[in-house]
């Protein structure tokens, strides 16, 4: 089974995602913030992280700058969920590493395309 981690501060919109890939058949496992995904990413291996941008304190392009540093994680795709829709975000996800950007909020069509796009589904 393939498994995601998602990093988000908001708990309902993690839980949320979390809901749409166990239906399909992904393990979902949620970090409720930066701190805890930086924790998470030390003894776990995602085949797909979905991450949030906008976070207090260290936002999604640091943590994602962290762990492309660590060798497990630097090919696992990262798909950024977020509720900003602007063309500087979308542009600076990509360029920071991102796969994918989904607008917020995520759909199951929109979570179903990424998991056929990266073969987890």
């Amino acid at each position: 089974m393939s498994s995601a981690l998602i990093i988000d501060d908001n708990r309902e919109t993690a839980d949320s995602l979390g809901q749409m890939l166990k239906f399909l058949g992904v393990a979902a496992y949620s970090a409720y913030g930066p701190r805890a995904a930086m924790i998470a990413l030390r003894d776990f291996t995602p085949d797909i992280i979905f991450l949030d941008i906008n976070m207090p304190g260290v936002d999604g392009f640091e943590v994602m700058a962290y762990f492309r540093r660590m060798p497990q994680l630097r090919e696992v795709p990262v798909v950024v969920v977020t509720s900003d829709d602007q063309p500087e975000t979308k542009n600076k996800a990509r360029q920071t590493g991102a796969l994918l950007v989904i607008i917020k909020p995520a759909t199951l069509h929109a979570v179903e395309r990424v998991l056929k796009l990266t073969n987890l589904l």
